[in-house]
């Protein structure tokens, strides 16, 4: 029997046999050209990135169709990555090709990110008591088929969502529902984010502006634009789709007393240019596109007032996209400052009572395609308030 000296040898040669030879195996293996398989689509100027394996230290190209879009050099054992971004959309067919051989690893669709937005959404006065009798899912039944095919879908929810709290003593109106009145808010009609930022939000307090933001989350949807401190009612929500990553953010212009969050009391998040400033910097690095939903301007003026385009202006000056507007409670103007960005001064009513043929009944949604470079279009679908439901003329 060897000495213990003579078998810990031994057992080391061994290993480093076993060792050697599982190397070479990889090596060999990664002669042989491979790729992970890509699929689905992406948002115009989104990489698309290809790894794989090819012979070591090999030229390895990625092509669409026959063109060359990248090119890149295999490592020591093989590993290579490279990636492709487009802003034209279509379909793209793409093959690696390394050492004579050519692979095809899949075709990617490339489209923009289509966002849909849309104004005020309450349960207050009537709406309350009328979906208590038809049921939650009565004021979305015209319109929910096409806001569910956007990618993001959003709007300004004007409402406490809470059963508990007193109406605050000074308002005129205050508006609230209860939670169950959510579900089918993004279960039917496919919203993603609601902004809180506005004068209804802390109707019944703070407590039950933090049953809202609860009672929102719990229906599967974010909330921007309030929080239990200023620090969490200016964070953004960030939504991946296509591969683009968009922060919505949300502020309020019309501020009741008690309503703007502090940094230590929950509140909505006021509209103030230094800190939308800090705040569109700080989301964009962390995503790629920024929109910024406004609370402001004067009831029944769809114009913007000087205040409106100074907010608008700091946002757009910080890196922002796209900016949406709500209050006036009627549908207002949508200008395009440049190529890649867009205003709308505002959404006007969406789920809210509304005068039969008024101003205040005429309403729609706005329709924005977004790729990596901001906005590439849009487009608006006109729909009219019928007591307080929304339907698609």
């Amino acid at each position: 029997m060897p000495a213990p000296a003579a078998r810990r040898a031994l057992v080391l040669a061994c290993t480093l046999a076993t060792a050697a030879v599982g190397l070479t195996g990889a090596r060999a293996a990664a002669q042989d050209l491979r790729a992970q398989r890509v699929s689905g689509w992406r948002a115009p100027g989104v990489q698309v990135r290809v790894k794989g394996w090819a012979p070591a230290n090999a030229a390895v190209d990625l092509l669409e169709r026959r063109h060359v879009v990248d090119t890149t050099t295999a490592g020591p054992e093989g590993l290579f990555r490279l990636s492709f971004a487009t802003l034209r959309p279509g379909r793209y067919p793409l093959s690696v090709a390394a050492a004579g051989e050519t692979l095809r690893v899949g075709t990617v669709r490339i489209r923009p990110v289509t966002l849909d937005a849309v104004g005020d959404i309450t349960f207050g006065e009537e709406v309350g008591p009328t979906l208590s009798r038809v049921g939650a899912r009565y004021p979305w039944t015209s319109v929910a088929g096409l806001l569910r095919r956007a990618d993001v879908t959003t709007g300004n929810l004007e409402t406490s969502v809470s059963l508990r709290g007193t109406p605050a003593g000074a308002k005129q109106f205050t508006f609230r529902g209860a939670p169950w009145m959510l579900r089918p808010v993004h279960s039917y009609a496919g919203f993603d984010v609601l902004t809180l930022a506005n004068n209804h939000a802390v109707d019944f307090g703070r407590p039950a502006l933090l049953d809202t933001i609860h009672a929102v989350r719990a229906a599967g949807m974010e909330t921007i634009g309030a929080g239990a401190s200023s620090w969490s009612a200016r964070r953004p929500a960030i939504l991946t789709r296509g591969g683009l990553r968009i922060a919505l953010l949300g502020y309020s212009d019309i501020n009741p007393p008690g309503f703007s969050a502090t940094p230590d009391a929950a509140g909505t998040a006021a509209a103030d240019p230094a800190a939308i400033d800090a705040d569109v910097h700080a989301a964009l690095r962390r995503a790629d596109v920024a929109v910024c939903f406004f609370h402001w301007g004067v009831e029944l003026h769809p114009l913007p007032d000087s205040r409106q385009k100074e907010l608008a202006v700091a946002c757009l000056r910080s890196g922002a996209s796209l900016v949406l507007g709500a209050h006036p409670h009627v549908f207002g103007p949508i200008v395009r400052p440049s190529r890649h960005t867009l205003v709308a001064w505002t959404l006007g009513n969406f789920v809210f009572p509304s005068g039969s043929g008024s101003p205040t009944s005429r309403t729609g949604i706005l329709q924005v395609r977004l790729g990596r470079d901001g906005v590439e279009g849009y487009r608006k679908t006109p729909a009219t308030i019928q007591g307080f439901r929304p339907v698609i003329r």
